[in-house]
């Protein structure tokens, strides 16, 4: 029997996250973690939530938005985490329990140690709801990327397929301290001609090069993949990969051939996996909502930011 587990992450008005220190005498005692508990059973998710929340941190919770569901295998027990963003609260957030609480930036997560159960949540607090792909069959790539940055995109996937070595390497060698200016991550599309050597945050591999891998590439800090059904999502999810691309979602103008998923299947696929996806394929910075709500972590695309 699979045990449910909500989870809040609360987060105040200077963008900091609340968390709170499990007891020395408790399972994983020391470690730190976000404020949550089992669902009782017939009990709704958000209801379980909403008294979990209350009855750790004394806030009442009145809006979430789904961030990432999943599941992890303990040794005695399977147990699938629904972890949500607590949008709006009221109250003032502390430990009901005698727990060591804090208020920590995204950023400074990784001075602190979770439970091995929590790494995909880390993962997708640390990733933006958008994620640009700079086509090199753009006429002015920088100029494409600065309008990109001026969007406040914050994490962009450089394809550039069609360039030399030495093209790609010169424009990322301008495009990579740019990115790193304005606090923006960089990929690099493993269709590049050595993806792996260039100036960058990680790699995007394409499905085929994912499925030819059978280990994270060594020393990859960020790593993601294009995948576009289950077999792919589990192969990425097999080797490591940070998060995921599926696609495509709707039907598209580039790609008019390709048969849409749809919410529903691009719904069911995201429960199946164990980290943070985003939807790809005829979406728009309004569909973030859609998105949210069917599981995913934002929208990836080319289209989308012009």
């Amino acid at each position: 029997m699979t045990l449910s587990v909500v989870i809040g992450i609360v987060k105040n008005e200077d963008g900091e996250l609340f968390i709170t220190r499990r007891h020395n005498t408790l399972h994983q005692g020391g470690l730190w973690e976000f404020a949550g508990g089992k669902v009782e059973h017939g009990e709704r998710l958000n209801t379980a939530l909403s008294r979990e929340l209350r009855e750790e941190i004394g806030i009442e919770v009145i809006a979430i938005m789904p961030l990432i569901s999943f599941y992890h295998d303990y040794f005695d027990r399977q147990v699938r985490l629904h972890v949500f963003e607590i949008t709006e609260f009221s109250g003032t957030a502390e430990s009901k329990l005698g727990q060591g609480w804090f208020w920590v930036k995204p950023e400074d997560l990784k001075n602190y140690i979770f439970p091995a159960a929590n790494r995909p949540i880390l993962t997708a607090l640390r990733l933006p709801p958008y994620y640009a792909i700079l086509n090199d069959n753009n006429d002015d790539l920088l100029a494409e990327l600065h309008r990109l940055l001026a969007q406040d995109i914050k994490l962009i996937q450089a394809r550039l397929k069609n360039l030399t070595e030495q093209e790609a390497r010169d424009f990322l060698t301008v495009a990579y301290p740019l990115c790193q200016a304005h606090g923006a991550l960089l990929l690099v599309n493993s269709g590049t001609p050595q993806a792996i050597e260039m100036p960058s945050d990680g790699i995007h591999l394409t499905s085929q090069d994912l499925l030819a891998l059978t280990n994270r590439p060594y020393g990859v800090r960020w790593l993601a993949a294009s995948c576009h059904n289950l077999k792919e999502l589990k192969h990425a999810e097999k080797i490591g990969v940070d998060f995921a691309v599926l696609s495509p979602v709707l039907a598209t103008q580039t790609h008019p051939e390709f048969e849409s998923m749809g919410w529903a299947v691009f719904s069911k696929l995201v429960v199946e996996c164990n980290m943070p996806i985003y939807a790809l394929g005829g979406l728009e910075k309004a569909n973030l909502q859609t998105v949210k709500l069917a599981g995913g972590q934002g929208i990836a695309g080319i289209r989308t930011f012009c």
